[in-house]
């Protein structure tokens, strides 16, 4: 596939949110670290409250250096010393704790400093008031030094709780990178399949018009021999023949109007064109293959637009042919040119079968034609009205169909005139 511009795009808007998810992660990880340098000074300072707490009222002074020692990222000791009691320690943890917002799980074990054996230790929890407090036998001596250490078993989820911002916008953003990719998967299957189907599309149309052609022109040459002329049902048959023909290769003719449009934008040589003009034109050849039916046409005066006269020649014969042939009688037909604020309305109204509100607003797709026993009676693809769509967004003009309240259906083509 070559390196175009739609690949381009694709490539710079991959390129894009990896980077940002990059530059989310990157930011995720620096936001940890400094929360949990946050967390471990919060827990310094509340240490150094409790160590100055438990020193009070007694004939001891503060030690010069800090009693605290950082073991790892959730285990402190802190020397004391001085005796105290288990209680005393653990009403002044979650005292200082709840004064520096930390309300984490933590525990605690005091330590006897001469053979470092732990002769009390517990469980608290800062989310529960009914903590369960352990029966544990503190023995106190004179003279006896102890220290205390303390470590939070569930800092990491906790540091992790307080950056749910962070998280969350990085999961979104991975999964707008899954949906990207996703759908430039889609696109590009589509697109693969796209330019199948048209080269399908060329092909057998090309394979179609030469047979067609040899047909059209041994039909013709047949129909003004003699013996034809002078045989009312060979004449007939060669009609039939000539007639079906013509519409095959105006079916053809569509679909390769079509593939071509798909495959290049079409170049519109606009011009200045009169609208009655080419109504009135189309309208008389019309009635020319359909002499039964029933054609109004009513305008504003003169009406002049810039636009491809090929094209929207075709977008009225298309919609009168439309008209006539899903009608399960006599056609009428109503035309209306409404010129308001610079804006021409140009609406075709018929008294036709009409189309289901829920089917209303596909007609207008390409191959999609409308399940019912007259659309089984009509040969066709379901082209006309989609390169009707095609030439009004060409144009820049908007189109919209709507069901009459007695019959039928109106397709209103607005077009500024400026």
């Amino acid at each position: 596939m070559k390196f175009n511009k739609l690949n381009s795009i694709i490539v710079l808007g991959l390129v894009a949110i990896v980077g940002i998810i990059v530059a989310q992660l990157l930011w995720t990880k620096e936001a940890f670290g400094l929360e949990e340098k946050k967390f471990s000074q919060k827990v310094h300072v509340s240490l150094l409250e409790v160590v100055k707490s438990l020193y009070e009222g007694t004939n001891h002074d503060l030690p010069t250096e800090s009693p605290i020692e950082k073991m790892a990222n959730d285990y402190y000791i802190v020397n004391v010393a001085n005796d105290f009691e288990p209680d005393i320690l653990e009403f002044y943890l979650k005292s200082e704790f709840k004064k520096m917002g930390i309300a984490t799980d933590f525990e605690y074990a005091i330590y006897n400093c001469s053979s470092d054996a732990m002769v009390y230790g517990n469980y608290v929890s800062m989310t529960s008031d009914e903590a369960a407090k352990k029966s544990v036998h503190f023995p106190k001596h004179k003279n006896l030094v102890y220290y205390f250490a303390i470590r939070f078993p569930n800092e990491t989820s906790y540091l992790f709780s307080s950056l749910k911002f962070w998280f969350v916008l990085s999961f979104a953003l991975v999964v707008i990178l899954l949906v990207y990719v996703y759908s430039i998967f889609t696109i590009l299957q589509q697109r693969k399949y796209s330019e199948l189907q048209r080269d399908f599309i060329n092909n057998m149309t090309h394979e179609f018009k030469t047979p067609l052609s040899s047909i059209l022109l041994a039909s013709n040459y047949l129909m003004k021999q003699q013996a034809i002329q002078s045989d009312e049902k060979l004449q007939k048959y060669t009609g039939i023949i000539i007639d079906q023909s013509n519409k095959l290769n105006s079916h053809i003719g569509k679909i390769l109007n079509v593939a071509k449009s798909d495959g290049a934008p079409l170049e519109l040589e606009k011009t200045t064109i009169d609208v009655s003009a080419v109504i009135l034109d189309v309208i008389e050849n019309i009635k020319l293959k359909h002499e039964t039916i029933a054609i109004s046409f009513s305008a504003d005066g003169p009406i002049s637009i810039v636009a491809d006269a090929f094209h929207f020649t075709n977008i009225v014969y298309n919609l009168i042919d439309n008209s006539i042939k899903y009608c399960d009688g006599t056609p009428e037909i109503v035309i209306n040119a409404t010129v308001e604020n610079a804006t021409l309305k140009l609406t075709f109204k018929d008294n036709g079968i009409g189309v289901p509100a829920k089917q209303l607003p596909f007609i207008f797709d390409k191959f999609y034609r409308i399940p019912s026993v007259k659309s089984n009676e009509v040969n066709g693809f379901g082209l006309g009205l989609y390169y009707v769509k095609k030439i009004c967004t060409l144009h820049g003009w908007k189109i919209s169909a709507e069901n009459n309240p007695s019959k039928g259906i109106a397709i209103t083509l607005t077009i500024p005139m400026r």
